[in-house]
């Protein structure tokens, strides 16, 4: 039955709807993303970042969660919605709109395995990405480059770290996604001075040298934190 103004929407033409996920971890020295590889056409046998359908009962958030889900046995981690792809030749199958999301997730939270779909998951640095299917290149380095930015106003790098961390731990991760090297005092000191993180009364071995003191994140602190000023 079309409405007053004519439309039809069984007749009409539509676009298929996708969530593709970005799932960066922190590891080994080097940021890393989380590909699969495709068992089936279009580009089989090739890497891809997950993603998939988004079911006609869920949300576009429950999708992307549901994917990050069935990746990587996580379901509680930070995700944030990324950008709409949306040219008409990025599947080769239909017309397709992907919505992308970015999730940042502790190496030692994630147990990944791959889904029914692909044949293989496995972590790859950031600098060293394989040939990826679809339009995935431009959307890791777009995601990317959400990231560096999230770093300047906001405490986000905290989620790529386990639950407690050294001082040196995190001044390395920002410098591994910043691409920059810090300078040792200025960042432990302005990241004090911001009042985000506590020390958790707890100290571990660095080397040879004396115990390092472990610290988390406070959640009661504000999120969007003016992080740019622990910078040189």
């Amino acid at each position: 039955m079309s409405n007053e103004i004519g439309y039809t929407p069984q007749a009409e033409e539509r676009p298929a709807v996708t969530v593709d996920v970005v799932i960066f971890s922190l590891f080994e020295g080097a940021l890393r993303a989380l590909l699969v590889k495709r068992k089936s056409p279009p580009f089989a046998g090739q890497w891809a970042i997950p993603g998939g359908f988004v079911h006609l009962n869920e949300s576009l958030e429950d999708a992307a969660a549901r994917k990050l889900a069935e990746e990587t046995g996580v379901t509680d981690v930070y995700s944030e919605q990324l950008f709409t792809f949306g040219d008409i030749g990025r599947d080769p199958r239909t017309r397709v709109i992907t919505v992308a999301y970015f999730a940042l997730i502790p190496y030692t939270a994630i147990e990944h395995h791959p889904g029914k779909h692909e044949s293989a998951t496995e972590w790859f640095k950031f600098d060293a990405m394989p040939e990826l299917a679809f339009d995935h290149a431009e959307i890791v380095d777009y995601a990317h480059q959400r990231l560096r930015y999230k770093l300047e106003y906001t405490a986000v790098g905290f989620q790529l770290l386990p639950d407690e961390f050294t001082l040196t731990q995190l001044q390395r991760a920002y410098e591994i996604v910043l691409n920059e090297p810090l300078d040792k005092r200025n960042f432990r000191r302005k990241i004090l001075v911001a009042d985000i993180i506590e020390e958790t009364g707890a100290k571990t071995s660095e080397g040879e040298g004396r115990p390092a003191k472990l610290y988390r994140y406070r959640t009661d602190s504000v999120t969007e934190v003016k992080t740019r000023r622990l910078f040189p």
